[in-house]
């Protein structure tokens, strides 16, 4: 049975709710041992202490803070525990906000908890959870969990509520750290249709049952091989182009294999190997289009790139544009009988 990581109670206004957290997720990766190259022996990492110059036992080691250079205060857990901080031991409700946040300060999570609420109190947890989920609402609150104060955000999750700890907002970096370009791109409404059909053609419920940890799988079966003694196959590096893509035709081309994969999940389900099969031909193909699409577009500057019913109509849709701009023309008599 998991282990409860914390204790104590939900805060709001005068309510009090009993409650204790426990972790939502686990590492599922692939851990490995340092070893001496030399002779392939494990090393160990050792706890050492200079004054004695010698190693120590971990149980021998105390949390301290230094102060000044070279001087340390001793910090005990009991002294973490009776720091004078409601949200040491409770978690503090500071408002409530609609669940659709747009607030880039606190869409970062951290970690994530579940809650079981203490038999006394479990009434009350399940009248805030009905009244978060019937109007759409996150709470938003503070815990000291593991020597820090959390921002955290508390929504319903199944039968009980999640807490996601998130990122204080002087935590998250400025986006102005990035290279982001000055360009201002237009999309002609012929890109933007082909876009918008890609987009529907792979758009579906969430299953998170249908999604597995690929790279671990693979990484197992390198181990594998080389603990058989056999030898591995190297992942094929993409095919790199100098030329410049048609944009158009790989769209074309992306909305014909996501409509083709949309068709094949529904008749049966597939294997990891299948799908890898299926998004090795669709990036394949779509590789190919864009190289003919391009050399068509070299050898013929005027002709169209696409031949799709919202492409047509879009350039139909341009070319009555281009009229309308045009210069009116005189009005032709008409010949009299």
């Amino acid at each position: 049975m998991a282990r409860a990581m914390w204790k104590g109670a939900i805060q709001f206004g005068l309510v009090t709710i009993p409650v204790k957290l426990y972790l939502a997720t686990e590492s599922k990766g692939i851990s490995f041992n340092m070893l001496h190259k030399a002779d392939l022996s494990r090393i160990q990492m050792k706890v050492w202490c200079p004054v004695e110059d010698e190693p120590i036992s971990r149980s021998d080691t105390v949390k301290g803070y230094e102060y000044s250079p070279g001087e340390y205060v001793v910090v005990t857990d009991e002294d973490l525990e009776n720091v004078p901080l409601k949200t040491v031991r409770s978690i503090e409700i500071e408002q409530f906000t609609r669940a659709e946040r747009d607030d880039a300060a606190i869409r970062f999570v951290k970690s994530a908890y579940y809650l079981e609420p203490d038999k006394i109190g479990r009434k009350a947890f399940h009248l805030l959870k009905a009244v978060l989920e019937g109007e759409g609402l996150t709470a938003i609150c503070k815990v000291v969990i593991k020597d820090r104060e959390a921002l955290a955000a508390l929504d319903p999750f199944g039968d009980t509520m999640l807490m996601t700890t998130l990122h204080w907002p002087d935590e998250i970096r400025s986006t102005a750290e990035l290279d982001l370009g000055d360009e201002k791109y237009e999309f002609k409404p012929a890109e933007l249709a082909m876009a918008n059909q890609l987009v529907s053609a792979m758009t579906g419920e969430f299953d998170p049952s249908l999604y597995r940890d690929e790279y671990r799988a693979a990484l197992g079966e390198v181990i594998q091989a080389k603990v058989d003694g056999k030898e591995t196959v190297t992942a094929e590096a993409p095919e790199e182009s100098g030329t410049l893509i048609d944009l158009m035709a790989a769209l074309e081309a992306s909305v014909n294999a996501a409509r083709s994969a949309r068709a094949a999940r529904a008749e049966a389900p597939v294997s990891v190997a299948e799908v890898r099969e299926a998004r090795d031909a669709r990036d394949a193909k779509v590789a190919k289009a864009a190289r003919a699409g391009s050399t068509s577009t070299s050898s013929k500057p005027g002709a169209s790139r696409i031949r799709t019913k919202a492409a047509a109509d879009a350039e139909t849709a341009d070319a009555a544009a281009a009229e309308d701009e045009a210069p009116a023309r005189p009005a032709r008599k008409r010949r009299s009988a």
